[in-house]
């Protein structure tokens, strides 16, 4: 008990000391999107909906319930925080690693060898896929199950009834509700009745074949059935490539060479990358060499099995668990995975831990050069594991390393191109959307993204034409019209918009994004209470959707409607805290209501976010001002001049303190007719509100007769507007100048 403490805190710490990093790890644009991030049922938590759609849903080309429901729950419990979902994963690995530690150390009687096997699984960089992608939880999750399912039959072996049999179905339903994978689960268990369990064969233990298989068919059922659930999900996502476009005889091939490749990538873990291209053809060398190769092996061990029966159990799971995933059923567009190692690699490491054990048991000093050894291998893994962990940190540095390694694929690229679209680098965002389609000239979503990428540099025809382009290509991807409804509404072509957004809802009826864009088009078109109506749809689909919030409470405001619209906003700011708008829409709403200390503490917070903001500082000094913080909100309005200088506004109300403030400290005459001229210059002289700020100016620099005159225009352009409070006002101040008098004001800041 106390060895197997030892070893499982070495394991749990090792684990941890390599897979740590990840709490500072964000989401990846590939899969993470619609897996957690932009899934808004998933987003929404563990709710009676969300559990109901968890079941029924083939959505990602798969049925895996349980996979969703524990995605729902780490939104349930972290909201969006990526580093929390990636520990979940990292905690399920090590929970993983001391269940097999402790099933194969019991089944086989060896623990150090078990520990070895374990330490291998934990630490091996070809599992960091699968652990270190937060949509890769099916992977860990369905793990989980199946390691408990072997406990389980290990368990119903030592003393076989029927609820320990029972138990053993139970595992392994739950498994397969994580990921189909585990299809080949009674192969599996058949392997381990002929060792280490021993069932099969000679002996006092010993059981015929023949009655062992019978024994299981209930588990050959259970996975009969969820293939055929999962054959029907995958063909309805459109992942199964048809015989014509990737040929049988392509896909042997590519199996053959993937066969070997994974062992290569076992022995010396280089190179690894998030996507490998799917070649149209392999090399005859290469899949003839495999097949020799793989052929030779399983001759040998089957031969050597006979006395070394793991030789043939560690070989056959690997080859075996490995078949669903290894191409014979083209899913998708890899030719391969690291991911799909994640359980095959642990047939490997039994067969070359017991093998090398037992081939050097003799020597002298055997303990220590195994030891040695071991130790030299683990840390090569753990240097190995580190390094490809911190490739996962975003998708930018994913995608950089997969375009080093895994060169002709036009998924990287795209996908590269997004990551670097997101952090608003257009220009290398646009030239790897252009890779992608020099790879591929029919890569519709590399066109859509293209034209988005050169709308937002003002290359408007282009990105219409590459947009239209990927509907031609492919009319069922829902992102290609809603990109170029995008694309038109920038243009003021809102009933195009409109249509697109429209077919993206007959293709996908839940898309959020294209109902509220809808309401955003709408809200362009004055049409506030349609637009109203359709940020709540999109609120009905995603409560979640901070920017429908944010959008609903700017309106809702403006329709005059303020409690309501302030709720909306609150909400926003606390599903996404790190949005500088949503902090200034509160903010503004709050300054309007006369909330100064919220406003203040929401457009600072704006600030902080987007410190090149300059409505927030704009906003932000108004607030303070009407604080009676001029001290600080002073270098705000300088701030906002320098970040915006065509805009009248800071100007104008720098300009009113240093002409109208009691405090001499804040007064200067001069400086407030520079700041009042330009404000008027950028209005071209139409504003009486600037020109009123602009007589104070003269007054306040002993300029009495511009003063005067000044205020008089500023006087008759607010009445031809029908501004008859403002006129008042600044028939007022006329007094003040026209007796030489500069214009004293305490409680009025200029908004």
């Amino acid at each position: 008990m106390r060895r197997e403490l030892f070893i499982c805190t070495l394991l749990v710490a090792a684990t941890l000391s390599v897979y740590g990093q990840v709490a500072r790890h964000d989401f990846v644009n590939f899969d993470d999107d619609m897996y957690v991030y932009e899934n808004p049922r998933v987003r929404a938590g563990l709710t009676w909906d969300g559990v109901a759609w968890a079941f029924t849903t083939m959505g990602e080309s798969n049925w895996h319930p349980l996979t969703w429901l524990s995605h729902m729950l780490d939104c349930q419990l972290f909201g969006l925080k990526a580093g929390s979902h990636h520990l979940v994963n990292v905690f399920l690995h090590i929970l993983n690693s001391v269940l097999l530690y402790l099933i194969l150390g019991r089944m086989t009687g060896a623990p150090w060898r078990s520990a070895m096997v374990t330490a291998l699984f934990a630490l091996h960089p070809l599992h960091v896929e699968s652990v270190a992608w937060v949509s890769e939880r099916k992977d860990v999750l369905s793990t989980l199950f199946f390691l408990l399912t072997l406990w389980a039959y290990a368990q119903y072996a030592g003393r076989p009834s029927l609820p320990r049999y029972g138990l053993v179905l139970g595992c392994l339903a739950l498994g397969l509700t994580a990921k189909p994978m585990l299809v080949t689960v009674p192969f599996v268990l058949l392997l381990l009745d002929y060792w280490p369990l021993e069932r099969l064969g000679e002996g006092s233990r010993g059981s015929s074949a023949s009655r062992l298989i019978v024994e299981k068919v209930p588990l050959f059922v259970l996975v009969a059935a969820s293939s055929v659930v999962t054959f029907v999900a995958q063909q309805r996502g459109g992942a199964v490539s048809s015989i014509h476009a990737v040929p049988l005889g392509s896909r042997i091939e590519n199996a053959l060479a993937s066969y070997v490749a994974y062992i290569g990538k076992m022995l010396w873990p280089a190179r690894l990358a998030v996507f490998y291209p799917y070649r149209d053809t392999v090399p005859a060398i290469q899949w003839v060499g495999a097949a020799v190769t793989l052929a030779g092996i399983t001759v040998f061990v089957i031969w050597a099995g006979r006395r070394w029966r793991y030789l043939a159990v560690g070989w056959l799971w690997y080859l075996g668990t490995l078949v669903p995933v290894i191409g014979l059923v083209q899913v998708g567009e890899q030719s391969m995975a690291d991911r799909y190692t994640y359980v095959p690699l642990i047939g490997l490491s039994v067969l070359a831990v017991w093998g090398v054990a037992d081939l050097v048991g003799g020597w002298r000093r055997a303990r220590i050069s195994l030891a040695a050894s071991a130790s030299v291998v683990i840390m090569g893994c753990m240097a190995g594991t580190w390094f490809q962990v911190g490739h996962w940190q975003n998708s930018v540095t994913l995608f950089e390393r997969a375009a080093r390694v895994a060169k002709g694929s036009a998924l990287t690229h795209n996908n590269l191109g997004l990551a670097l679209q997101d952090r608003e680098r257009l220009e290398e965002a646009i030239r790897h959307f252009e890779e992608a389609l020099r790879i591929d000239p029919l890569y519709a979503r590399a066109h859509s993204n293209l034209g988005v990428a050169l709308m937002e540099q003002g290359r408007q025809e282009e990105a219409i034409r590459h947009c239209e382009q990927a509907i031609r290509i492919d009319p069922t991807l829902p992102k290609s019209h809603l990109n170029l409804g995008f694309v038109l509404e920038q243009q003021g072509k809102w009933s195009e918009a409109i249509s697109h957004y429209r077919e993206v809802l007959r293709l996908d009826p839940w898309n959020v994004d294209a109902v509220y864009n809808i309401g955003n088009t709408l809200m362009a078109q004055g049409k506030p209470e349609e637009a109203i109506a359709h940020y709540q749809e999109a609120l009905r689909l995603d409560p979640q959707h901070a920017h429908a919030h944010r959008n609903l409470g700017v309106v809702l405001i403006q329709q005059g409607n303020p409690h309501e619209g302030v709720n909306h906003l609150r909400k926003a700011v606390r599903i996404d805290p790190g949005s500088a708008d949503a902090h200034y829409n509160l903010g503004i709403a709050l300054l309007q209501q006369g909330k100064l200390d919220e406003a203040v503490a929401n457009l600072r917070e704006a600030g902080r976010l987007n410190p090149d903001y300059p409505g927030a500082h704009l906003s932000l000094a108004l607030a303070l001002a009407g604080q009676g913080r001029l001290d600080e909100a002073i270098p705000h309005y300088q701030e906002a001049i320098h970040l915006k200088p065509d805009d009248p506004r800071p100007y104008n109300n720098l300009a009113w303190i240093r002409a109208t403030h009691p405090d001499p400290g804040f007064r200067s005459g001069a400086e407030a007719v520079r700041l009042a001229e330009r404000a008027c210059e950028l209005s071209r002289h139409r504003d009486p509100n600037l020109l009123d700020t602009l007589a104070a100016a003269y007054a306040e620099a002993g300029r009495f007769p511009e003063a005067v005159a000044t205020a008089q225009k500023a006087a008759e352009m607010a009445l031809s507007a029908g501004w008859k409070e403002l006129a008042s006002e600044i028939e007022k101040q006329l007094k003040h100048f026209k007796e030489g008098r500069p214009y004293r004001e305490v409680q009025r800041t200029r908004e």
